[in-house]
C-alpha cells in the first residue's frame, strides 16, 4: 500500500507576527519554520504507525514550496517518511496548491492520502478536500481515529455535539484531527537516515489562483484593566451595560 502526506511549512507558533509592502505579505526574516502540528502530529505520524504494523507500506511526502521548505520536508522524513517530493512553486491560494498535490497523486497512485486538518498559519481547511474533488476520491474530514481492515477502512470523525463512525473503501483522501495519533521526536537513526533518502523536486502544472491576498491586519489591541471599587455596584453595571455591552 502507498500513503501520500501532505506537508506544510508554517511559522513557529512563538513567532512575531508582522507583514510587509503594505500589509500585502507575510515578513518572514527571524522566522522560525515549522511542520504545521496537524501534518506531523496526526497525518505523518498515523502513516507511520500503519508502516509499523504492515513494513510493506510505503510512505511518500509531499509539499508545495520553494527551496527553503527542504528543511522541513527532511525533519518529515527523518520522523518515518520514505520518500518525499517537492513541488517547486509557492502559493497562498489552496486551490493552486491542491492541484499540485492532485498531480502528483495521480502520477504515482496512491491507495491513501492524509492532510492535517489545516495548517495553523491560515487555518483554510479546504486542501484536503479540494484534492479529494479533483482526484474524484471520497474524503472524510476531521477524522480523530483511522483503523484500516484491507482495503477498506474505519473513520471516526468528531461532529458537533459528537463523533461519527464512517466506513469506506481505499483509496480515500482523509483530514486528520487530533486524537489520531501522538507526537513524535525523531531520533538520531531517523535524523541520519533522512540525509539519504529521496526528495525529488517536481516542477508545478498549469494552475491559475482563485483567490489572491490583498490585505493583512493584526487584531486590535486590547485596552487597559479597569478596576471598580467594589462598593461601587452602580459604575460597574453602567460599564458593563455602555462600555463591554454584556448585559
Amino acid at each position: 500500500m502507498k500513503i501520500l502526506v501532505c506537508i506544510s511549512k508554517t511559522p513557529d507558533t512563538t513567532a512575531k507576527i508582522a507583514f510587509t509592502d503594505n500589509n500585502t505579505k507575510f515578513d518572514s526574516n527571524s522566522v522560525q519554520w515549522i511542520i504545521n502540528p496537524n501534518d506531523e502530529y496526526y497525518a505523518l505520524v498515523r502513516a507511520i504507525e500503519l508502516k509499523e504494523a504492515d513494513p510493506s507500506v510505503v510512505i511518500h511526502l509531499v509539499t508545495v514550496g520553494a527551496a527553503d521548505a527542504d528543511a522541513i520536508i527532511r525533519k518529515a522524513l527523518a520522523l518515518g517518511g520514505d520518500e518525499a517530493i517537492r513541488v517547486n512553486t509557492e502559493s497562498q491560494d489552496s486551490y493552486s496548491i491542491a492541484s499540485q498535490i492532485a498531480a502528483v497523486a495521480k502520477e504515482n497512485g496512491y491507495d491513501l492520502i492524509f492532510s492535517g486538518k489545516e495548517t495553523i498559519d491560515y487555518n483554510g481547511a479546504s486542501v484536503g478536500g479540494m484534492v479529494a474533488e479533483l482526484l474524484d476520491l471520497p474524503y472524510i474530514s476531521l477524522a480523530t481515529k483511522f483503523e484500516l481492515n484491507g482495503t477498506a477502512a474505519t473513520v471516526t470523525r468528531e461532529i458537533e455535539g459528537g463523533e461519527e463512525v464512517c466506513e469506506v473503501s481505499l483509496p480515500v483522501v482523509v483530514s486528520c484531527n487530533k486524537g489520531m495519533a501522538e507526537q513524535r521526536i525523531p531520533n538520531m537513526r531517523g535524523i541520519m537516515a533522512a540525509r539519504t533518502k529521496p526528495l525529488k523536486v517536481v516542477e508545478p502544472v498549469a494552475a491559475d489562483p482563485l483567490t489572491s491576498i490583498t490585505a493583512f491586519s493584526l487584531p486590535p489591541v486590547k485596552g487597559g484593566v479597569k478596576l471598580i471599587d467594589p462598593d461601587n455596584v452602580a459604575e460597574l453595571v453602567h460599564l458593563l451595560r455602555n462600555e463591554a455591552r454584556v448585559i
